[in-house]
């Protein structure tokens, strides 16, 4: 559970929170965001009370050129506005350099501007002098600060540049504290350096260039060395008042430091305020709308924040869960608008399955036997190839029918699939036959593919016995061989994802043949669509219809 802050102990600092999703994030493969996008990020970012959001380098492109032009007219509530670029070019002058005036031009309050610290990149990826390095970290700063600008200095490959040369680590430091620099970021640029080695040389370089001197001291971690986020709260105890990381950890390589992590740890477990009251429980939520925004899947099991990050599945902890729910959970999960889950599965036991009910508002009390029944089910199941605990609506199904309350709205008395294919397009016919009470319904349907084409059958089918079937439709379809070793006559899992107005549900069905595999996820989820939109069964008022 949360560490609460000893009340007779000095507050820790106050750390500021930088977020660098829209530049370094942005570098991760496959997210590219339009200027719309960002923009969204960026208030989505503001919402949640980040202090400072890089928003881009507008010398080097020309969309964050323009989100720069475009973020002028939006305020910000909670959040200040940073633009990042590189120091002049050697041999320049900083009126000169067209990096330096597109950053003016941005007229964010803070600049970013990195700077090389290690001898090795000095001298073979710049190519000039170490001299003239210090000098161009110097003067590109007090251009900066002259202009009224609060300057924060990333010194790039610092724990790397420390290690080899630390005489000109800190002496390219000392150039941008003396030059104005505001910030002095330590960056892990190649994320290898462990935590151990952080907390020494941050303490080591805070004590130099620590808050004393007019400067404060931060950190930018990669997580090559699955590090970054341990490093940045090691970093904040040995001194660091700025952290950097980007939403969800995005970035090239293994990504960046995730910032929403390195918050939630720094509030929950060593007492400090990030965000404005009450948006820590926020966390969550915007977690998942920027993976939205960003279009790329969103990892359930990222700490605090992910779908499984407060899950469990073993029936020893579900058992321990009920008496205690805070004994399988390093923190209370709505801390972070999160919530736990109790899954079903194989390696569930009595408890999982009165837990998970219970979490479906089913109430098994009244029959001592049934969750025993219930638990032999799906284990038997699982052993076929079902997964339950991905398909919550297949499990309360079960449930249900093992308990015999389960409506019968409709029963299949069979259906025909017929794929044809010619030069221009692709057509797939179902025929499905319906038994409702004692009618029955025979209805076709045409689609792309048999699934398409039966799902399309089956609304026609019960379309007019239950209008609620019109506000339930189909979002996701993923098919899983679970034995590539029987080739095409591999036992294949279906998940099937439906929703309505008020949310999504998951069906799952198993077959050797994909059709069946679908055709059982298919009315499991019509199933429950209706039982959600409370359908009465009509079965008895159907006549027979060809």
């Amino acid at each position: 559970m949360p560490v609460q802050p000893d009340p007779t102990k000095v507050a820790p600092p106050q750390v500021e929170m930088y977020d660098t999703t829209l530049r370094d994030g942005s570098q991760q493969v496959g997210l590219d965001l339009t200027v719309a996008d960002k923009i969204r990020v960026a208030m989505a970012l503001d919402t949640l009370g980040v202090d400072v959001i890089e928003g881009g380098w507008p010398g080097s492109n020309p969309k964050d050129a323009e989100f720069f032009e475009r973020v002028k007219e939006l305020q910000f509530r909670n959040s200040t506005l940073a633009a990042f670029g590189a120091t002049r070019l050697p041999g320049r002058n900083v009126e000169d350099d067209a990096s330096l005036a597109a950053l003016l031009a941005a007229e964010t309050p803070i600049v970013t501007l990195v700077g090389k610290s290690w001898t090795l990149h000095v001298d073979e990826a710049l190519r000039t002098t170490r001299a003239e390095n210090v000098a161009m970290v110097a003067d590109s700063i007090a251009y900066m600060a002259a202009a009224g600008r609060r300057v924060v200095f990333d010194a790039e490959h610092f724990f790397d540049g420390y290690r080899a040369d630390r005489t000109y680590a800190l002496e390219v430091l000392a150039a941008a504290a003396e030059a104005g620099a505001d910030t002095l970021v330590l960056c892990d640029t190649n994320g290898g350096t462990l935590p151990d080695d952080v907390a020494r040389i941050v303490a080591e370089v805070n004590g130099q260039f620590g808050r004393r001197q007019g400067t404060s001291v931060g950190v930018h971690f990669h997580n090559d060395a699955a590090c970054a986020v341990a490093n940045s709260v090691v970093a904040v105890g040995a001194g660091s008042v700025h952290v950097q990381g980007a939403a969800n950890g995005y970035g090239e390589r293994c990504g960046n430091a995730d910032l929403f992590s390195i918050i939630a740890s720094l509030e929950l477990k060593r007492g400090y305020t990030l965000l404005p009251e009450g948006r820590l429980s926020a966390l969550a939520t915007t977690a998942r709308a920027i993976a939205e925004l960003a279009n790329l899947p969103f990892e359930a099991r990222q700490p605090y924040v992910g779908s499984s990050a407060f899950a469990t599945k073993a029936g020893l902890h579900a058992s321990a869960i009920a008496r205690r729910p805070d004994a399988y959970s390093h923190v209370a999960p709505a801390a972070v608008g999160n919530k736990a889950q109790v899954l079903v599965s194989e390696l569930a036991g009595r408890s999982n399955v009165l837990a998970k009910a219970a979490e479906l508002g089913l109430d098994l009390s009244a029959d001592p036997g049934l969750a025993g029944r219930v638990l032999e089910q799906v284990k038997e199941a699982e052993h076929r190839g079902y997964a339950f605990e991905a398909a919550d609506a297949s499990f309360d199904l079960l449930v249900r029918r093992s308990a015999g309350v389960l409506p019968a709205w409709f029963e299949l008395e069979g259906y025909r699939v017929v794929v044809e294919r010619d030069a221009a397009d692709d057509r797939s016919e179902a025929i499905v036959r319906l038994r409702l009470g004692t009618g029955r319904v025979v209805a076709v349907g045409e689609g792309v593919g048999p699934v398409h084409a039966l799902d399309q059958a089956l609304r026609r089918g019960l379309s007019e016995v239950y209008p609620e079937l019109g506000g339930i439709h189909l979002v996701d379809y993923k098919v899983r061989i679970l034995d590539g070793r029987a080739a095409t006559s591999a036992v294949t899992r279906v998940m099937l994802t439906s929703a309505d107005a008020d949310g999504e549900w998951t069906t799952v069905g198993v077959s050797d043949d994909i059709v069946t595999a679908s055709w059982e996820a298919l009315t499991d989820g019509v199933a429950y669509g209706l039982l959600r939109a409370g359908a009465e069964p009509l079965a008895d008022k159907i006549s027979e219809a060809v």
